[in-house]
């Protein structure tokens, strides 16, 4: 997708805290927000991009703008746990029901995956299993899911980066699953309420290694608690090593010790559930709009 990306207009939505979107800024260089502002520039050049905050106090739509006017909202991963009742997670799920309102398309990644779930009528809750670090493992579509555009183009399993704490307990009613690991029963997702249509995923498709290396050096101490590693020395060692294929992607040797392919080092693969929303019900959208 090229030139008919000039004219789309998307609207990102980082629901992080400020001390959280702080924190990953000092640690990767930017806040999910941001990295998801990259990823757009580079997949759909010529797009109009704006940001919101939802979790913050006071933050607005840019003036004279409704949600009606962008076609796609994007959301990014956050810490926020969305059982929980506090003003942030408040505002962010009422700004979520106003995208499903709008009937502008979305798409979110981790906790967006599970703000549009509890938006819809669904439920999150912590971890029941281990606590992907890192990588989500043999991930594999539904038998509704092996013929969704979202995964067009993915195999029949694969890997993703992942790190999260909390996950789907139940889907929203009408909702339909797409992709499972052992892990976490609900990988990815297409919700479709009030009149506009989500389509999610539990893992990230938009971060790189580096930020996967930020991740796991951010939460050291809650992996070594988890007891995913005996020592913070074990966690920094895992994550020199994928640093090191963040620098070079094409070492194998990394990528067997890590046990990773390319549908994790290859940008293009590993991104491809953003381009398919982007190529399939954003271009529908926006033709059925104009």
């Amino acid at each position: 997708m090229q030139s008919s990306s000039s004219g789309l207009r998307f609207l990102v939505a980082e629901s992080e805290p400020p001390d959280a979107r702080e924190e990953r800024r000092e640690s990767v260089g930017r806040s999910s927000g941001e990295t998801y502002l990259a990823i757009l520039k580079r997949l759909a050049p010529g797009a109009t991009c704006d940001w919101v905050k939802p979790a913050d106090a006071d933050e607005a739509l840019p003036s004279g703008v409704s949600l009606a006017d962008y076609d796609a909202v994007f959301l990014s991963g956050s810490p926020l746990s969305l059982y929980e009742e506090t003003p942030e997670v408040r505002r962010s799920i009422a700004f979520m029901g106003a995208v499903f309102a709008s009937g502008t398309p979305s798409f979110g990644s981790c906790a967006g995956l599970q703000l549009a779930t509890v938006a819809a009528g669904g439920t999150v809750r912590p971890n029941q299993s281990s606590t992907e670090a890192g990588f989500a493992r043999r991930i594999v579509p539904t038998e509704m899911g092996r013929s969704h555009p979202l995964l067009r183009g993915r195999p029949a399993a694969f890997d993703a980066p992942s790190i999260h704490t909390d996950e789907v307990e139940a889907l929203p009613k009408g909702a339909t699953l797409i992709a499972f690991n052992r892990s976490t029963l609900v990988q990815a997702a297409e919700i479709r309420f009030e009149g506009g249509t989500f389509w999610g995923v539990q893992y990230h498709p938009e971060i790189g290694l580096d930020e996967v290396t930020g991740a796991l050096r951010r939460q050291a101490d809650d992996l070594v608690d988890a007891g995913l590693a005996r020592s913070r020395r074990d966690v920094e060692d895992q994550a020199d090593l994928v640093e090191a294929l963040h620098r070079e992607p094409t070492r194998r040797d990394l990528a067997w010790r890590l046990g990773l392919d390319d549908q994790v080092t290859d940008d293009d693969k590993r991104q491809i559930e953003i381009r398919n929303f982007i190529e399939t019900i954003v271009h529908e959208t926006q033709a059925r709009r104009r």
